[in-house]
């Protein structure tokens, strides 16, 4: 068996580009950028009104101007067609473009208004200096300035940053063509008749589900039963994707078969075993077109683990996306050391400080996957029992 970081890192050395793709702004919804974006013009692209009230000339103020007649009502959208002089002003609302021959704005609750006048209030003259509440043009970004520098998701806040700078159309990281084969001669459909020792496929729609919170759908996946012709045939039709997953049949019982005939199919073995709880028997190798197959153990918890901490990681490798280290938290209540190997398992994390509440799950085929959890934390192969407060290493879930 090898430790969890090292198949982890074994993993990751297979990380490679699946290639990149164009397409239009609605279609770029959590997808990944695999392009730097640039500011197509300054921003702010001019001077910016940061809220409603007056833009003069300061030096009136200098001068000791306080009444100042207005010449007109600029709103955000529209340009000033008149200019002031001196003792003149413009009343301008948030947003709005501030014209040239002004370089201050009076919020309106520090002044009296009239009806076509208003009059600075009695604020000490150090209070007002040129350019207050104006964002100057260019002050956040010059045109031709890196926006984005390197791969990240279109996220709400990046897809309104992408709007802004007015692309029409991105440059994104192609999904990969993942299959999913599911094994097991006990294992059935949902909707189909179950006999008293037969369970249902949870693990074909946990994955499914898990690659499409990744914006992947499956490109292809069947259910395969035990014998192994019928699994060499399933398993050869999806030899050319990028990523195979496997779930089930890779343990040392008569009917897994799962690693000789992968390996019959010309994969080659990276690591069998790692020395972690739960997915203590994963397979992990390299097909003979360059794709890479990961076969895991069939119980759901399992599966749902090597998902979170194997799959993902390399696919987001792939994507360029960069590594997440993970966060280190005091536990709400002791947990006693049950194996030597690393053990992960559910918490929540909550609370003001955050703290580690464990989620309760009868083992790895416990059907209820830990569901209330958010994250999972790592019991370390080599800590005995650990005591409430004591801080652990966690990872997204």
């Amino acid at each position: 068996m090898i430790s969890f970081q090292e198949a982890r890192e074994i993993v990751l050395a297979q990380a490679r580009s699946f290639g990149t793709e164009e397409v239009i702004l609605d279609g770029a919804f959590g997808r990944v950028l695999a392009e730097p974006i640039r500011a197509d013009r300054d921003y702010p692209p001019f001077p910016r009104a940061t809220m409603d009230g007056y833009a003069l000339r300061y030096e009136d103020l200098e001068r000791k101007i306080r009444r100042f007649r207005v010449v007109e009502t600029l709103f955000a959208g529209s340009q000033a067609v008149k200019r002031i002089g001196s003792g003149e002003c413009y009343k301008i609302m948030t947003g709005a473009a501030v014209p040239g021959d002004a370089n201050l704005v009076i919020p309106r609750e520090d002044v009296e208004e009239g009806k076509v006048d208003m009059e600075v209030g009695t604020k000490e003259p150090e209070h007002w200096r040129p350019y207050l509440n104006i964002a100057r043009q260019g002050e956040d970004l010059r045109m031709g300035d890196i926006v984005i520098d390197k791969p990240c998701r279109c996220s709400p806040a990046v897809m309104g940053l992408l709007a802004t700078l007015g692309s029409v159309e991105v440059t994104v990281a192609r999904v990969p063509r993942v299959a999913l084969v599911t094994t097991g001669d006990e294992v059935v459909e949902p909707g189909r008749p179950v006999s008293p020792v037969q369970i249902r496929n949870n693990n074909r729609w946990m994955v499914e589900g898990a690659l499409r919170k990744e914006g992947i759908k499956l490109a292809g996946g069947e259910h395969a039963s035990d014998r192994p012709w019928a699994l060499k045939g399933v398993l050869q039709t999806f030899m050319a994707f990028d990523i195979v997953i496997v779930t089930g049949g890779v343990s040392a019982g008569d009917a897994d078969h799962v690693p000789r005939v992968l390996e019959e199919l010309g994969v080659r073995q990276l690591f069998h075993k790692i020395a972690m709880r739960p997915g203590k028997p994963t397979w992990f190798g390299v097909g003979p077109t360059g794709g890479v197959v990961f076969a895991l153990p069939g119980n759901p918890f399992s599966c749902l683990v090597n998902f979170a901490l194997l799959i993902a990681p390399f696919i987001h490798a792939c994507w360029g996306l960069e590594r997440t280290a993970p966060m280190s938290l005091p536990l709400s209540e002791g947990r006693k050391k049950r194996t030597p190997l690393d053990e992960f398992f559910p918490v929540r994390m909550e609370g003001s400080p955050a703290r580690l509440n464990p989620m309760p799950l009868n083992g790895s085929g416990d059907i209820r996957l830990g569901m209330q959890a958010n994250t999972l934390a790592l019991h370390p192969a080599g800590n005995g029992d650990l005591p409430a407060g004591a801080e652990v290493a966690c990872y997204s879930f």
